[in-house]
């Protein structure tokens, strides 16, 4: 169990070693490292300086001037911008879909671009968003993206939608999302200093229905890792790009 890959292809080739199948959270494209500012397809483009000043004004919350700053770089770079960012990503998911082992289960991050997967998933990876998978003898459900914020990243979705994909889900035994139910511990970053967002949604339905597991992503240093909502246990299952190690799953 895997989640916010973010360009890690060399770790993922190894993260299903021993498992019966991987199961992936999403956030496969790395856009733009926090820690390394140096990686990705912003600093790629834009270069590294550019990179840290970007950074600097979205952890600053500045996210008008940080808008503003990118339209400049875009300008002077004088490409189109949905052909260049485009192209880098299908290179990562032409790296990164190659290295899934089979069976993999994947749904959608927040950074990833759901309309691509279609080409580079390979027989033996299901793309799963809204939809429910039987493994093993538990029933898994899997929402995808991520919920609408001022980052506006490629897959955010409004609550409403977001909401109507996890009611189609039903009962499930292991309820598998990017982002994390709305619960403080678990939404807060405490390397980025502020709440990620989470989902309303999938709190009710752990309380609802109350399945076995929560597992998740999204947010990649939380103040808490695993905690217990009334009879399910939620774990944020890692942030995969920088520690390279699964979460394993028994039953």
């Amino acid at each position: 169990m895997i989640s916010d890959v973010h360009g890690n292809a060399e770790d993922l080739a190894r993260a299903g070693e021993g498992a019966d199948a991987l199961i992936c959270l999403g956030d496969l494209v790395l856009f733009l490292d926090y820690h390394d500012h140096s990686r990705g397809i912003f600093p790629d483009l834009f270069g590294t300086e550019n990179a840290h000043r970007i950074v600097e004004l979205r952890t600053a919350r500045r996210f008008d001037e940080a808008r503003a700053f990118g339209r400049r770089l875009w300008a002077e770079l004088d490409v189109d911008r949905e052909t260049a960012i485009e192209s880098a990503v299908r290179g990562q998911y032409a790296a990164l879909f190659a290295a899934f082992p089979t069976p993999t289960y994947a749904t959608y991050g927040n950074v990833d671009i759901p309309s691509l997967w279609h080409e580079y998933a390979r027989p033996g990876t299901t793309v799963l968003d809204g939809q429910r998978v039987e493994l093993g003898g538990l029933v898994f459900g899997f929402v995808g993206g991520g919920l609408r914020t001022p980052m506006r990243t490629p897959y955010e979705i409004s609550d409403e939608e977001y909401a109507a994909k996890v009611e189609a889900l039903g009962e499930v035994d292991v309820l598998c999302s990017h982002i994390p139910p709305e619960v403080p511990e678990l939404t807060y970053d405490t390397v980025a200093r502020r709440f990620e967002r989470g989902s309303r949604a999938l709190l009710a339905a752990i309380r609802r229905t109350r399945p076995r597991y929560a597992l998740f992503g999204h947010v990649h240093q939380p103040l808490v890792r695993r905690m217990r909502v009334a009879a399910t246990e939620c774990v944020n299952v890692g942030h995969f790009a920088a520690t390279g190690r699964p979460w394993a799953l028994e039953w």
